[in-house]
């Protein structure tokens, strides 16, 4: 199995060869991701396993491709955001992380 970062370049070598990793196309790529969590929503409703994992791995390929079209690394961004939050106190309700203030 190859490690989150060569799949992560794996992805954008893909994209690179379809011509796909191109500024001016953000906003489509954004789009390609909101196709891809509606099918995820999808999936989960009908309790679809294998097309839940399907979706959620073409959500991060979708993600993977919008990063690297605004020079950006995903995996720079999960770590940015998890250091933003990895010390948050808070509660979970009803499936909720109410962080305190």
């Amino acid at each position: 199995m190859k490690s989150k970062n060569e799949m992560e370049q794996s992805v954008i070598n893909w994209a690179n060869d379809r011509n796909l990793i191109n500024y001016d196309n953000r906003f489509t790529q954004l789009a390609k991701v909101i196709e891809e969590v509606g099918e995820l929503a999808k999936a989960m409703l009908e309790k679809d396993q294998p097309k839940i994992i399907d979706s959620l791995g073409d959500v991060n390929v979708t993600l993977i491709i919008l990063a690297d079209q605004l020079k950006l690394s995903l995996g720079k961004c999960l770590e940015t955001a998890f250091d933003e939050i990895k010390n948050r106190k808070g509660t979970t309700i009803n499936g909720t992380f109410i962080k305190n203030n």
